[in-house]
């Protein structure tokens, strides 16, 4: 069970930190954040990375194995880049809908995702 939590407390983290590391630019093109400082807009991310280490940290001790979690060190941050470009693409579609995926970003995913295997193989 503690291999599915992490999972779900990785893809949150996720989605807040995408939106932290790019949402900003999403308020910018709309004009919401044009004006503010970059401080402003630091302050902003950060209140949003906050939330993104309330899942983070959690997932990382529960899924660890050394904490009785399924997962080993290695697999913990092969998982997280995996879950991260998932969520990345949805968000960027979403937010950024000029965005567009080419053949080569797609193969790019499909090598991360052998890199999952690969971290999982004995």
């Amino acid at each position: 069970m503690n291999g599915l939590y992490t999972i779900i407390l990785l893809l949150l983290s996720n989605v807040f930190m995408t939106l932290a590391w790019y949402g900003h630019l999403r308020l910018q093109q709309s004009g919401v954040s044009s004006n503010w400082p970059l401080i402003g807009v630091i302050a902003f991310s950060w209140g949003i990375a906050f939330f993104e280490y309330c899942c983070q940290v959690p997932a990382n001790r529960m899924g660890f194995e050394g904490n009785g979690g399924p997962f080993n060190l290695v697999q913990l941050k092969v998982i997280q880049e995996c879950i991260s470009l998932g969520v990345f693409v949805v968000i960027a579609n979403i937010l950024f809908q000029g965005q567009h995926l080419h053949w080569n970003h797609i193969l790019a995913f499909l090598l991360i995702i052998c890199a999952v295997y690969l971290v999982f193989m004995k």
